[in-house]
């Protein structure tokens, strides 16, 4: 990005005083951006991701003194995406730093998503300096305007010595009730200048926020140990802030201790591994219709949950979120628990040891019940799962991409109609190795969040599952995993279409209406990769699908498997969207 220099000096603003410098400082004095790496130093951060400008290198300049990675992407899209990404990795928050004007336009979509995600990450923006407010600087936006409505708190850096005060601020309101991003724009003035060491408030590690963690109200943890120790027919949805707590041990240990049938959405996917007796999929929606109580973890009663509507009426329903806001929305519910999703699932496993034997016993009838609603829905989907078709079945691409993971693969799903077929198959076999964009539904998150989780987990397998459309968005950053030397799987599910529109199209429109502006070229994104220097093969063949997935693992490259797929046949997921309807 150009930077405005045009006045040929160095923009110094009102924060360049040296005097009045506190005692024990020996005159020393700190840029805003050295400044900042600090703050980002204390919170625990190791990377940030970023497109480079002119209004934010003095960031980089401190975060090469503390030891912090600068990793530089093709576009602040991906950069907020990663950021992300990470957080969702490590359990610590993402970071992700763009310059002023269209860099941070270009952020706002990554910073959407990880406010739907609950992903706590702070994004740092450029701005104009102060000394030309309101005079027409370059790429001068009002981006803390822009910001508020997709963040938890928003605000501007007004003075040099604030700068790593606020960036703790900023972190604090990540966590305060559900996760989720911040934004702070810093003036290029506020940023270059240097002011006393003594006069900023640099954030001491551990220092500057509490632990957000609350086992939720005794009196309510004890009625919802009551209610599932007599519940005949009880079933509970695992979502995502199961793994954003870190609340994995908790919640195998009540479902096995209680004997409840399982069911996850969203990270909390792997929470059990496949074949567990209480991991649960594909009769979800015949354990809401038939059970008596139904305990919802972490999950909105969103678009994905049909509002609430999916649930019994006849059932008691109970809701632990971490956000009061969610809990009872859009539905009314029998008993509400805001808390950490893992401290209030100890809590109640504890709270109902010795009662009735947790009433485990009555329920095995129930769980027979389920498994064999399971038994009939997959005996029902088999023959697609091994279909020989060409084009390739979804299906038959999907249940392969299955086979393939082992225990540490991350799966990585960026697409419509393609990753909503993998939804109902694919099953990572650990906790945390299941990553989608969340309730959003942004595309192009995929390069991304493969970024971020190679970097964080080096030792783990990442395997990525793309719609043609989805890797088009991002796609470019492919070269930056090659240029970081990051291998992964990367699975492009072709149908030269947006499918999952098309389909909706073809709903309402009619067939000789389908194909408008849904309609892709017929692109080799295998050549995409070996001319960015990875691998790349093309799969037309299903039985072809498995040696390419194990010749991509082994060449130690970042890998594009180039798959066509029927464009003719749709998800049902995609066709039971009530948009569509």
């Amino acid at each position: 990005m150009p930077d405005d220099t045009r006045d040929g000096s160095r923009v110094t603003g009102r924060n360049s005083a040296t005097s009045d410098v506190r005692p024990g400082t020996d005159g020393q004095v700190i840029s805003g951006g050295h400044l900042v790496a600090k703050a980002l130093k204390a919170e625990g951060v190791e990377r940030i991701y970023t497109l480079c400008g002119g209004h934010i290198i003095d960031i980089y300049d401190g975060c090469v003194d503390e030891g912090i990675e600068v990793v530089d992407v093709r576009h602040e899209q991906v950069a907020a995406h990663a950021a992300d990404g990470y957080a969702r990795i490590t359990g610590k928050p993402g970071c992700a730093v763009v310059t002023a004007g269209p860099g941070t336009t270009d952020a706002v979509t990554g910073i959407a998503n990880a406010f739907r995600a609950e992903s706590p990450m702070l994004l740092i923006g450029g701005q104009g300096a102060l000394t030309q407010h309101k005079m027409g600087s370059l790429q001068d936006l009002p981006h803390v305007d822009m910001m508020t409505p997709i963040t938890k708190f928003a605000a501007t850096v007004p003075d040099t010595a604030r700068a790593a005060d606020m960036v703790s601020m900023a972190f604090r309101e990540c966590y305060h009730g559900a996760p989720g991003p911040s934004f702070l724009e810093i003036p290029r003035d506020v940023l270059d200048a240097k002011v006393p060491a003594g006069t900023a408030r640099v954030p001491r590690p551990g220092g500057y926020r509490a632990s957000p963690r609350s086992a939720g109200d005794p009196e309510a943890v004890e009625r919802l140990a009551d209610l599932l120790t007599h519940a005949e027919k009880p079933a509970i949805l695992l979502g995502s802030q199961v793994w954003t707590t870190r609340g994995t041990e908790a919640a195998v240990e009540l479902v096995r201790t209680l004997n409840i049938p399982a069911y996850m959405n969203g990270a909390a996917r792997g929470t059990l591994p496949p074949g567990d007796p209480h991991h649960f999929q594909l009769s979800r929606r015949y354990a809401f219709s038939h059970a008596d109580v139904i305990v919802i973890v972490g999950t909105p009663f969103d678009f994905r949950m049909g509002y609430g509507k999916r649930l019994s009426p006849d059932a008691t329903v109970v809701q632990i979120d971490l956000d009061y806001r969610t809990v009872g929305k859009n539905r009314d519910i029998d008993l509400g628990i805001v808390g950490d999703a893992g401290l209030v699932l100890a809590s109640v496993t504890e709270a109902a040891s010795g009662r009735l034997n947790g009433g485990a016993a009555r329920r095995k009838e129930w769980l027979e019940e389920l498994r064999a609603a399971e038994r009939t829905a997959l005996d029902k989907r088999l023959p697609q799962l091994r279909s020989d078709a060409s084009p390739i079945h979804p299906y038959r691409l999907v249940s392969e991409i299955n086979d393939f993971l082992t225990e540490d693969s991350i799966y990585i799903g960026d697409g419509g109609d393609i990753v909503t077929f993998s939804g109902q198959v694919v099953q990572p076999k650990s906790p945390g190795h299941w990553m989608d964009p969340g309730p959003l539904g942004t595309l192009g998150v995929g390069i991304p969040f493969v970024l971020a989780a190679k970097q964080a987990r080096p030792d783990k397998e990442v395997v990525a599952l793309f719609g043609d459309g989805a890797f088009s968005l991002t796609g470019w950053d492919f070269e930056t995993l090659v240029r970081y030397d990051l291998p992964f799987v990367g699975i492009v599910g072709n149908n030269s279409s947006m499918n999952q529109i098309r389909y909706g199209q073809a709903a309402k429109y009619g067939k000789e209406r389908e194909r408008v502006g849904n309609t892709l070229g017929d692109v080799r994104y295998d050549k995409f990769a070996q001319l960015l220097g990875g691998h790349g093969e093309e799969v037309r063949d299903p039985a072809d699908i498995g040696p390419a997935l194990r010749r991509a693992r082994e060449s130690g490259k970042p890998s594009l498997i180039n798959v066509w797929v029927d464009p003719d046949v749709y998800a049902p997921g995609t066709m039971n969207q009530t948009m569509y309807k």
